[in-house]
């Protein structure tokens, strides 16, 4: 109680010469330490960030795709298509062999052990042993024993009784000794009681006097001034550095922009925006354009390709076996031929020619 009403008295303790005078010189000495630690603490911190979203979080996603990839799918993969089967597999033949070993060790090891023990050890055990120890205390040693323990209770009532007088004689006379005994030590304890409390009275005296008086001023007015205008210095140096530290951080960042980032904003707005534009429409354009079209023709030139092939197979065919080709089971079907003047498709009919048409035509109105 007395140490908790002294600290409340130091936290509202009115201020003192003592204190006026360490204030500012304390406060100067903690800001010149503290800026220096402030200043880097805050460029690390920013440097921490700034990896932080370039480099490692990127750097982590990365790693854990790969690590997806090339680990945990392959090894997913191998735990459902190869060990599961396996493990089943190694698994049934196990039981199989357990059952087996099982049927083996009961018929050889078992079923003879169980026959042994209840035909021939209980019975030879129950009437060659049991029975004849049974008799032997039922007939023999149990009258014998009770002889033996009347002899023995009777000794043992008289050598009680002489022990008894012996031990009470005995105890009498240690009881008297013993009292006497706890007389004298009681005088001298009472004695050397009074002596450690003197002592102790007086040391506690010079203990107070001599070290916890003089200590417990020079906390309250030397030490915990002390302490409590160097806290107060460092809470206060903390926010200056920290102002000036985002002074500094504000300044680097305006020359940056003006320095870096509006330079390389101009050039990329009027020097690589243009180029990309006239590499889009001149050259990129173009090329793509071209890229299709050759895709295009390749697909046309493929698509003829096959269809000359089909025709072929087809007239082939029709050479070999004569007659109309009729469906197949396993011969391809090809693309239908569309007649002229009609709307529908005839499997093998090929296009007619629109010249022989016009002239056919002309030569009937004439």
């Amino acid at each position: 109680m007395d140490d908790s009403k002294h600290q409340a008295l130091d936290r509202y303790a009115p201020e003192t010469a003592l204190t006026r005078l360490i204030r500012i010189p304390v406060r100067i000495v903690v800001l010149v330490v503290v800026l220096p630690v402030r200043m880097v603490w805050d460029l690390l911190s920013a440097a921490w960030h700034a990896s932080d979203r370039v480099l490692l979080r990127p750097l982590g996603r990365g790693l854990a795709r790969l690590a997806d990839t090339l680990v945990l799918t392959p090894l997913a993969w191998l735990y459902a298509n190869v060990l599961t089967p396996l493990g089943h597999g190694a698994a049934w033949l196990l039981g199989k062999v357990g059952q087996g070993v099982a049927r083996l060790f009961t018929t050889l090891v078992v079923a003879p052990a169980v026959a042994l023990w209840r035909y021939v050890l209980v019975p030879a055990a129950r009437y060659g042993v049991v029975v004849p120890l049974v008799w032997l205390y039922g007939a023999v040693l149990t009258p014998v024993g009770r002889g033996a323990a009347w002899v023995f209770g009777k000794a043992w009532q008289g050598a009680a009784w002489f022990l008894g007088g012996i031990w009470q004689g005995i105890a009498w006379t240690f009881g008297l000794l013993w009292q006497g005994i706890a007389w004298i030590f009681g005088l001298l304890w009472r004695g050397i009681a009074a002596i450690g409390r003197g002592l102790w009275t007086v040391v506690t005296w010079l203990v107070t006097t001599l070290l916890v008086t003089p200590a417990s001023w020079l906390y309250r007015h030397i030490l915990a001034p002390v302490g409590r205008e160097t806290a107060a210095a460092v809470e206060v140096a903390w926010r200056i550095t920290g102002y000036l530290s985002r002074a500094v951080g504000r300044g680097i960042a305006w020359l940056a922009r003006h320095l870096i980032g509006v330079p390389v904003a101009w050039v990329h707005r009027t020097v690589g925006t243009p180029v990309g534009h006239f590499v889009r429409d001149a050259l990129w354009a173009p090329a793509r354009r071209a890229a299709e079209e050759a895709g295009r023709a390749a697909r046309g030139a493929l698509a003829t390709a096959r269809e000359t092939v089909r025709q072929a197979r087809r007239g082939a065919w029709r050479a070999l076996a004569g007659g109309a080709v009729g469906a197949r089971s396993g011969e391809p079907l090809g693309v239908p031929a569309r007649t002229l003047g009609s709307t529908t498709t005839v499997p093998s009919a090929a296009q007619a020619s629109e010249t022989s048409l016009l002239g056919e035509k002309l030569v009937k109105q004439g």
